[in-house]
């Protein structure tokens, strides 16, 4: 653990911090080149664009160009941690746009934890972007963001913690039930975590057919069921009609666990207790919900997966990135 912890800061510390740069497309070298990059050569795209704005996209590199934006207030399975330290994670996805998709990014963090804020903030550096990517924006208000700025923007919108989690764990899901050989619409599921990733989730189980009577979905105050007070809309989606049922209780049975929250949480003993093959997607990082020994180590049938890249059966949102961002160019 720590020599893990001394090389990820060593990666990001070490030559140049952190992990993208902005790097010229054009030639630079000569004062032909300066005069067309910059003055008096660049008056004439900017005259053209005046026109018609659309040009925006053949003369710039509006159409390749990424935001990637958070507030910091829901990142990974370490909470709401603020938008500075929320960079090396949005850094961290200007990468993958990178080496997956060839997309540029600009990793913005926006301090406004309010909705109106937020929105307007993004509204007001749109025109810089061909594509909005929403990170790490904890639930309810990113539903609502998301909602807003699909409604005023006209470039794609995208929260991944809601899209991407959803569409890669559906598909885990359907390849595991395969294997399970388990019917979908037979299935009892359990979430533990209620925030944006995981009401998408289970919002997307259901119209794949998993009963929304079958889905147990967990705060951090426990089972959603109807005696609860104070619930958000999204999260009164999924009310069970019972009385208060312990994590531990709710697994014994259980044909799938999601977990989306933080690590550690799930024991061997709730894994053994499941029901024949089961199938446990343990997606919390930087540490999932079980770790991927404990759980193989208690269950030969187990189907797991995690969401971390040094596990085997990675579950994350990098392998659905390549395809949505290319139809972003």
């Amino acid at each position: 653990m720590k020599s893990r912890r001394k090389d990820a800061l060593d990666y990001h510390s070490q030559g140049r911090r952190g992990k993208i740069e902005v790097i010229p497309s054009k030639p630079y070298n000569t004062q032909r080149d300066l005069s067309l990059a910059y003055s008096p050569g660049v008056a004439e795209p900017c005259l053209e664009i005046a026109k018609n704005k659309d040009d925006v996209y053949k003369y710039t590199a509006k159409g390749n160009l990424v935001a990637v934006i958070s507030n910091g207030t829901a990142v990974l399975g370490l909470g709401d941690i603020g938008p500075e330290a929320s960079k090396p994670v949005m850094e961290g996805k200007g990468l993958l746009f990178k080496i997956f998709a060839d997309l540029d990014v600009f990793d913005i963090e926006v301090d406004a934890n309010d909705v109106e804020t937020f929105v307007q903030t993004v509204k007001a550096i749109a025109p810089t972007f061909g594509g909005i990517n929403l990170e790490d924006i904890k639930a309810p208000e990113a539903f609502e963001i998301e909602r807003r700025l699909k409604e005023e923007l006209d470039i794609p919108i995208m929260h991944d913690d809601q899209h991407g989690t959803a569409i890669i764990s559906s598909a885990a899901l359907l390849n595991a039930l395969e294997l399970a050989n388990k019917k979908i619409e037979d299935i009892r599921v359990v979430i533990n975590g209620a925030g944006a990733a995981a009401i998408s989730c289970a919002k997307l189980y259901v119209s794949l057919g998993v009963k929304q009577t079958n889905i147990y979905m967990y705060d951090s105050k426990g089972l959603l069921h109807h005696k609860r007070e104070g619930l958000d809309e999204m999260k009164k989606l999924f009310i069970q009609n019972t009385n208060d049922i312990s994590l531990e209780d709710i697994m014994i049975g259980a044909d799938v666990f999601l977990g989306l929250s933080k690590g550690g949480i799930v024991s061997k003993a709730m894994v053994k207790s499941m029901a024949k093959n089961p199938i446990v997607f343990a997606l919390a990082n930087p540490e999932p919900e079980i770790t991927y020994k404990d759980a193989t180590s208690v269950r030969k049938d187990i189907i797991m997966a995690t969401g971390r890249s040094d596990h085997p059966n990675q579950v994350n949102n990098v392998l659905l990135r390549f395809h949505i961002q290319r139809q972003w160019m």
